[in-house]
């Protein structure tokens, strides 16, 4: 648990480095402060650290489903979709800057808003990746499971894995 705790400790310290960004001017993003673009941010400096897949897809996918979550649940939809305005730069991973573009049109088909441009980039897509590295038993169902938008950029996640409490 250390380990992870150096982690945790690292990348905080790496993003309290990095300059704040101009959040006014997201349109109604008066309370947006994490973005799919600083959760990237996270995964690169894991896989460029570590080159730890799982821990690219915990701290940049399924963080920025919580912040885009939290915000829902806020009564904040208007101000979620902002969460993916900003392009994320590469992280050094196709598999998780696919996966990124794959959470953003996701959840714009979920939640009926228009994905934006560079989710929709043909090149954000990897080949038959399954984030964890499941059993045999739990790939075939990522295989029916997946969401399109993931299917389609080779991504294969079961329903639970983008459950959050």
């Amino acid at each position: 648990m250390t380990e992870a705790r150096a982690i945790v400790a690292e990348l905080f310290e790496y993003a309290m480095s990095q300059p704040e960004p101009d959040w006014s001017q997201l349109p109604g993003a008066t309370t947006l402060r994490r973005d799919a673009a600083d959760e990237a941010r996270f995964a690169a400096h894991i896989i460029a650290t570590e080159g730890n897949l799982t821990e690219a897809w915990r701290f940049g996918i399924l963080q920025t489903l919580d912040v885009y979550t939290s915000l829902l649940r806020a009564g904040e939809a208007n101000v979620a979709r902002h969460v993916f305005d900003r392009e994320p730069a590469p992280t050094g991973a196709r598999q998780i800057d696919a996966a990124i573009a794959a959470l953003a049109a996701h959840l714009a088909h979920r939640d009926d808003w228009q994905p934006p441009e560079w989710a929709t980039d043909p090149r954000r897509a990897t080949s038959a990746w399954y984030p964890g590295d499941p059993g045999p038993g739990l790939r075939a169902i990522a295989h029916t499971e997946s969401p399109p938008e993931f299917r389609k950029r080779g991504i294969f996640i079961a329903k639970r894995d983008l459950s959050r409490a």
